[in-house]
C-alpha cells in the first residue's frame, strides 16, 4: 500500500501552522501531527504594509523549524501557502525570496479566491455531513484576520460567493485607539461592520432562505467552541448565550478562560461580534463548525490532483456556476452563451492533439464564454474593455489572479485586435506561457462566437475533426448559415496563425 507523507504549511495573519498527513488511496487523508506557532504577521501587514526585521526573522525561524520536523517525518512532498498577511505587503515577493534563501521553502501567495476555495475544500474531509447539509439553503461563513468570505449554496449548487474586508485583525487595528475610550467595545465593532453587512444582505440575500451556516476559521474554534465536545453543532440560542458571556467578560479574563496568548485577548470580541451579526442576518436555524483549517484544504487539493481521493462533490462545477451567476448579474444572453459553449467545446475536444491543453484550460474557456459579453451592461460601444474591467474587478472563487487575467484577456481580444507579447506584457505583466494560452483560447472563442453571430442559435448538431491542415466543422441541419460562414473567414485567419490549421464549415443536410 503506497503511502505519501505530506506537509501543509499555512502562513496566516496571526499564526503559522503545519499539518503532517499520511495520504493513501486505501484510507484517504490521515492527520499525523498539527503544529501551531502564534506570530502576528497581520499587525505589521495591515498597519504598515511591510514586516519589520524582527517578525521576518521570527517567521524564517519558525519555517526553518518546520523544515527540520518535515525531515524527521520523512515528508515526501509539501505545499506552503500564504494568505492576506503576505498578499497585502507592498512587496511580498522580496519576503518570499528571503524565506526561500534562508529555509529552502517555496511559498505560494494565494489570491483570496484561491484561499477561500481551499477553505471550502477543507470541509470535504467531512464529506457525508457536507453533502447532506448543502442540500438546503446553506451559507459558508469564513472569517479570517483580513477579510470575511460568504458562500451561499442551495440544492448542492454554489449560488454566490463574496468577500468583504471585515477581518478580526483588520477591525482591531482600525479601532485600536477608540477601544480605550469606551466601555462598550462590542458596540463600536457592530457600528463599523453594520453598513457592510446591511449592503451584503440587500444585494445577495434578498429573499433567500438560509437554513444552515457552516462556520470556518480556527480562531473561532478557540473561542466559541472552547471546551465543547467534537460534535461542533449548536443552535442560534446557544450562540446568543455564548456571545453574552464573552461581551461581558474582560479580555484578561478571556485569556485565562480560553487559554490563549495575552495578545489575542482583544481578538475574541471582534470575532464573536462578526459571527453573531452575520448569523442574525442569515436567520439560520443551526450552525455547524467542522473544525477544519486551510491546511486540510491544501492536503485535500493535493489528493485530488494526484488522484488519491475521488470526491463526490464537483468543485470545478462550483467555479463554473459562480461564473454563470456573474454573467446573470450582468444580463448576459443565456441562449447565446449555450450555443457558443456547445461549438467552442466541440472545437476544443476535437483538436486536443493539436492544442495540447487540458481540463483546466477547458474550464477557463467555459468561464470566458460565460462572461464574454458582460460589458454590454455598462457600454455597448466599449464592450471589450468594460468586460475586461468587470472580470478583473470581480472575485471568481477557485481561480488564481493569473487565471483571472487569462480569462479577462481572452474576452478582451475576442473583440479587439490581438496584440504582440511585448505590448500585453507591458500592460498586464502576463508571462509568455499565459500569453500563449490567451491566444489559443481567444482563437477558439472567436470562431465559436462567429458561428452564432446572429444570436439565433442556428447550430443544434455538429461534429469537429482535424483533417490535414483543416479543422472541419460539420453542421447538421437546414439552417441558413450565410451570415455565420461569411463572417468566419476573418476569424479563421487568426485561428490558423495560432494553430496552423484552418477552420472550415461544411453543412450536412438532414433531408
Amino acid at each position: 500500500m503506497a503511502i505519501t507523507t505530506f506537509a501543509a504549511i499555512d502562513i496566516g495573519s496571526y499564526e503559522v501552522s503545519m499539518k503532517i498527513y499520511e495520504l493513501s488511496k486505501n484510507f484517504g487523508m490521515r492527520e499525523v501531527d498539527y503544529l501551531r506557532y502564534r506570530i502576528e504577521l497581520g499587525r505589521d501587514a495591515y498597519g504598515k504594509g511591510k514586516l519589520g526585521q524582527e517578525l521576518t526573522n521570527q517567521l524564517c525561524e519558525v519555517i526553518g523549524n518546520y523544515v527540520r520536523i518535515m525531515k524527521e517525518y520523512k515528508v515526501t512532498d509539501y505545499r506552503a501557502c500564504a494568505t492576506s498577511a503576505l498578499r497585502e505587503l507592498k512587496n511580498p515577493y522580496l519576503l518570499v525570496e528571503q524565506i526561500y534563501q534562508r529555509t529552502g521553502v517555496k511559498i505560494d501567495i494565494l489570491s483570496n479566491a484561491e484561499l477561500r476555495f481551499l477553505s471550502y475544500k477543507s470541509i470535504a474531509a467531512m464529506e457525508n455531513d457536507f453533502q447532506k447539509i448543502i442540500q438546503k439553503g446553506t451559507a459558508i461563513l469564513d472569517i479570517g484576520g483580513g477579510s470575511t468570505q460568504i458562500s451561499l449554496f442551495d440544492k448542492d449548487v454554489l449560488v454566490s460567493t463574496q468577500n468583504l474586508k471585515l477581518g478580526i485583525l483588520r477591525i482591531r487595528e482600525q479601532l485600536r485607539q477608540l477601544e480605550k475610550e469606551t466601555t462598550h467595545y462590542n458596540k463600536l465593532v457592530e457600528e463599523i461592520i453594520h453598513s457592510d453587512i446591511l449592503g451584503y444582505k440587500r444585494l445577495y440575500l434578498k429573499d433567500r432562505e438560509i437554513k444552515h451556516v457552516i462556520l470556518l476559521g480556527d480562531f473561532f474554534m478557540d473561542t466559541i467552541f472552547h471546551g465543547r465536545d467534537t460534535q461542533k453543532m449548536l443552535t442560534r440560542e446557544e450562540l446568543e448565550e455564548r456571545y453574552e458571556q464573552i461581551v461581558n467578560t474582560s479580555p484578561d479574563t478571556l485569556v485565562d478562560e480560553l487559554d490563549i496568548p495575552p495578545e489575542y485577548g482583544s481578538l475574541v470580541l471582534p470575532t464573536v461580534v462578526l459571527y453573531k451579526k452575520f448569523i442574525d442576518a442569515f436567520e439560520a436555524e443551526r450552525l455547524w463548525a467542522p473544525g477544519t483549517v486551510v491546511a486540510d484544504g491544501i492536503a485535500y487539493d493535493y489528493c485530488e490532483k494526484h488522484k488519491i481521493i475521488k470526491n463526490a462533490h464537483n468543485f470545478e462545477n462550483d467555479i463554473l456556476v459562480a461564473a454563470k451567476n456573474i454573467g446573470k448579474r450582468y444580463n448576459s444572453n443565456k441562449m447565446h452563451i449555450q450555443s457558443v459553449t456547445k461549438v467552442a467545446l466541440a472545437i476544443f475536444d476535437g483538436m486536443k492533439k493539436v492544442h495540447g491543453m487540458g481540463s483546466r484550460e477547458r474550464l477557463l474557456l467555459q468561464i470566458a464564454i460565460q462572461l464574454h459579453d458582460c460589458g454590454k451592461y455598462i457600454s455597448m460601444r466599449e464592450v471589450a474593455q468594460c468586460t475586461y474591467n468587470i472580470i478583473m474587478s470581480t472575485e471568481i472563487i477557485g481561480l488564481s489572479k493569473a487565471e483571472q487575467e487569462v480569462i479577462a484577456n481572452v474576452v478582451k481580444y475576442n473583440r479587439l485586435p490581438f496584440e504582440y507579447f511585448s505590448e500585453v506584457n507591458r500592460a498586464t505583466g502576463i508571462d509568455k506561457q499565459n500569453y500563449l494560452l490567451v491566444a489559443k483560447l481567444t482563437a477558439i472563442l472567436r470562431v465559436a462566437n462567429a458561428l452564432d453571430r446572429s444570436h439565433y442559435q442556428k447550430i443544434s448538431d455538429l461534429k469537429v475533426v482535424v483533417k490535414g491542415q483543416e479543422l472541419v466543422i460539420t453542421i447538421n441541419g437546414d439552417a441558413d448559415l450565410l451570415l455565420e460562414t461569411g463572417l468566419l473567414d476573418k476569424k479563421a485567419n487568426f485561428f490558423e496563425e495560432v494553430f496552423s490549421i484552418r477552420p472550415v464549415v461544411k453543412k450536412k443536410r438532414t433531408r
